[in-house]
């Protein structure tokens, strides 16, 4: 069995396993033990995704499938290692790992706002996808450094950038679906629409999480 057909079943399983855990996990009960559970196989599930994305869109060449690989890694990483940082606001110092996911994106957003810019110039419509998550990344970057410096001074600052980024990530993988699968809807709609509705849920869910107590 070839290489790409390994690593593109890999992909797909992967896939399929994050989209159907993530959607059970985003209309449940939060900080329970199934939640802890099913968020651990959902990371899994998205790192696997990510990572298997990058190699076919090496073994084949496709912009679409690096971008969605790019996001999904550091949104999924980034989401889980929140919980391992819960006590930022308060000083803890972040790994090694935290700087070069973080360091990694920055690097990728500076790319995609680049030939963002450079499509929409020579009257690309993509190249407004490209400025659009270059623009996304290069926010969450600057939050990460925020934190990372320890000039975020809220308590619950780990728990709204955990549901930010897992979500996010789940809305990675669901854009990749919708824009595969996408039989109706303009290329431009169907790339956007996914963080259009992820973003309104992550305030929501933020805003609420602001007028109460988180108890673990």
């Amino acid at each position: 069995m070839e290489l790409f057909t390994i690593v593109l079943s890999i992909h797909i399983l992967s896939g399929s396993i994050g989209l159907l855990v993530g959607s059970f996990v985003l209309l449940k009960q939060k900080g329970n033990k199934i939640h802890k559970q099913l968020g651990r196989i959902f990371a899994i599930a998205m790192i696997a995704t990510g990572l298997s994305a990058f190699v076919i869109s090496y073994l084949h060449p496709n912009l679409f499938l690096f971008i969605v690989g790019v996001f999904t890694v550091y949104l999924t990483a980034t989401g889980y290692r929140m919980i391992a940082l819960k006590k930022i606001h308060l000083g803890q110092k972040p790994q090694f790992i935290d700087y070069i996911l973080t360091i990694s994106m920055l690097i990728a957003s500076i790319g995609f706002l680049y030939f963002g810019i450079r499509n929409v110039v020579n009257g690309n419509n993509f190249g407004i996808v490209l400025c659009l998550f270059g623009s996304i990344s290069f926010q969450l970057c600057l939050v990460d450094s925020r934190n990372y410096k320890g000039k975020n001074l809220d308590k619950l600052a780990w728990l709204k950038n955990h549901i930010g980024r897992m979500t996010g990530s789940y809305m990675a993988a669901f854009t990749a679906f919708l824009v595969v699968n996408n039989r109706y809807l303009p290329d431009l709609v169907a790339w956007i629409l996914p963080t259009v509705i992820g973003t309104f849920f992550i305030f929501r869910s933020i805003k609420k999480l602001s007028t109460q107590s988180y108890n673990k």
